[in-house]
């Protein structure tokens, strides 16, 4: 708990006992007095679970931030064996299928560059 929330609690109180005192002592000071106390205190109290809030939700993204990073190794590993896997069920496929990466790749490399047309006016 945010020390904002319990210094917004306690002069939310306060200025609730200051109306209360002014309005059986029918003063109206110091229930003006109290009921603006206790509007700070309850402003003062929002801005904590404002901030608790805020903090809580950092704390859960950093969370699953580290989680993911943590798990991103085993995900990593877990394609490659799967992979690997496919590879030794099939090789001929494996193999006609690097082969035809490996030709498409060859063609983009050796392509001409393009030149931009020049038009005559």
């Amino acid at each position: 708990m945010d020390k904002d929330r319990v210094a917004g609690t306690a002069q939310d109180y306060a200025g609730r006992v200051e109306s209360t005192v002014g309005d059986i002592a029918g003063d109206t000071t110091t229930q003006a007095s109290g009921r603006v106390r206790e509007a700070a205190g309850t402003a003062q109290n929002l801005y904590g679970q404002a901030k608790d809030a805020a903090r809580d939700a950092a704390d859960t993204a950093a969370g699953y931030a580290r989680q993911a990073y943590e798990n991103s190794g085993d995900s990593f590993r877990e394609g490659s064996q799967a992979l690997a896997k496919r590879v030794q069920e099939n090789p001929l496929g494996s193999m006609l299928i690097a082969g035809a990466i490996g030709f498409a790749l060859a063609l983009l490399m050796t392509r001409p560059a393009r030149r931009p047309r020049r038009y005559y006016g």
